[in-house]
């Protein structure tokens, strides 16, 4: 009988750790561009009938938005931050 690998529900399987490189900023995009759009749009707005289908859809174009912008701006907030902060890993105490 064959070893089953890692599942996320049921029998779809984990993706390869290489994808994280894009899940991660397909997930993070998504929920910051959910808060914004909606804090935004209850400023802007109020609590108005219909608000939730407004959001979603406000929130689907803000996350096509946000999605690639992450992707092009990642590597350069990554080497920023590189010249900003020691990634040496800490020394082993005795």
């Amino acid at each position: 009988m064959l070893s089953q690998g890692k599942m996320i529900i049921g029998s779809i399987p984990k993706l390869p750790a290489k994808y994280a490189v894009w899940i991660m900023p397909l997930l993070l995009s998504g929920i910051m561009s959910a808060i914004i759009s909606m804090i935004n749009l209850w400023k802007n707005l109020g609590w108005i009938d219909g608000f939730f289908s407004k959001w979603f859809l406000v929130w689907l174009f803000s996350w096509a938005i946000a999605y690639p912008t992450v992707l092009i701006f990642l590597p350069i907030v990554r080497r920023i931050t590189g010249l900003l902060v020691d990634m040496s890993p800490p020394e082993a105490s005795r």
